[in-house]
């Protein structure tokens, strides 16, 4: 692992120069993509640096034992050399994470699709606090939210959402929010006291641009027809929701949420290309059944892969065995210590899968 970190500072030292030279300077396409590599290395080359600096002070400090130091300056080395021992085992650590490899999509924005899943009325409003949680959670973030197709069911109840979630990290964060989740908590219509439990489906796809997965117009089919909604000027007059057929897989992509034809069919080509990239990716890890159902199975109860339990304020991840408190709070957007949790998992047992 030291040869390797060696070998990719030497690279960031040769991007350093390379960048410095005039001729690359007046290149404004080859310094932007030499600049871009650099800022890549960055990072771990930084931290790569800081554990030499602590491994020559470890050096230095265990050497200083030797010099016939008394009891009290030899009591204050050994506790330097341990502090040090500490720091030299987190950068270690910290290095073997950073050099695990990297999720291409980490960087791109997502669409999100959120779903009523078994339950009835209740899991619509349990999607509906879902999306709520989950715009919370990008505001705190400063991404944006685009709503691309909604589907409700009643007031405050929702059979479907669709949105596009933008910013920084956006699919690094919230890959790992896929699936089923359930719900168990007693509904505002139950007199009785009853805890139900219900469930909504989460699918996160990495949004795909034209340049990551190619769609011929033959295989396309485009209806045009008139949105449906609560009213408006443009409601039922004029013919902008936009239905597009992909041929070849026969998935269907509907938008009605934009009052022209165009934006419509722009934000409808954007879901279609990510559910399309999503496939392939899939196909790629040969972990794909059939078109995007092991992302976020059947909604099932017995495919949860987190519960909500209202009731006893606590909210359990099961693919981690974390169950963490304060729900209500959770469910305001405060998502991080969860994420993180995830994300911490997720790498340990990379870690172990490459020492294996």
């Amino acid at each position: 692992m030291l040869d390797r970190l060696a070998r990719i500072e030497k690279r960031y030292q040769e991007l350093d120069e390379q960048i410095a030279e005039p001729e690359i300077a007046s290149d404004l396409k080859q310094l932007q993509t030499l600049a871009q590599e650099r800022a890549g290395l960055e990072e771990l080359v930084t931290k790569y640096r800081e554990y030499k600096a602590t491994s020559a002070s470890l050096a230095e400090t265990r050497a200083m034992l030797g010099d016939g130091q008394d009891g009290e300056m030899a009591a204050l080395i050994k506790q330097e050399i341990e502090s040090l021992e500490t720091e030299s085992d987190r950068l270690i650590q910290e290095l073997k994470v950073t050099l695990l490899p990297r999720d291409p999509n980490d960087a791109k924005d997502i669409i999100m699709e959120i779903r009523a899943g078994a339950g009835g009325d209740e899991a619509g409003l349990f999607a509906a606090d879902l999306f709520r949680m989950y715009s919370r959670y990008a505001q705190t973030k400063n991404w944006g939210t685009d709503i691309i197709s909604l589907n409700e069911s009643g007031i405050g109840s929702l059979k479907e959402i669709i949105l596009e979630i933008k910013g920084k990290g956006a699919f690094s964060r919230l890959k790992y929010e896929s699936g089923v989740h359930r719900v168990q908590r007693v509904p505002t219509t139950e007199s009785s006291g009853r805890i139900h439990t219900s469930t909504a489906t989460i699918a996160v796809l990495p949004k795909a641009e034209e340049v990551d997965i190619t769609i011929s117009p033959d295989d396309l089919k485009t209806d045009i027809f008139h949105s449906g909604g609560a009213g408006g000027q443009n409601v039922n007059k004029v013919a902008t929701a936009v239905r597009l057929t992909h041929l070849p897989t026969g998935m269907v992509v509907t938008c009605q949420d934009e009052r022209s034809q165009l934006q419509n069919r722009i934000k409808a080509m954007s879901v279609l290309r990510s559910r399309l990239l999503d496939i392939e990716r899939r196909q790629q890890e040969e972990k794909i059944v059939t078109e995007r159902r092991s992302q976020v199975g059947t909604g099932d109860r017995s495919e949860k892969i987190r519960t909500y339990n209202f009731p006893q304020d606590r909210i359990s991840d099961h693919r981690i065995n974390l169950t963490l408190h304060n729900l209500p709070r959770i469910m305001e957007g405060a998502l991080d210590e969860l994420i993180d949790a995830i994300a911490t998992s997720h790498q340990v047992k990379q870690l172990k899968e490459q020492t294996a």
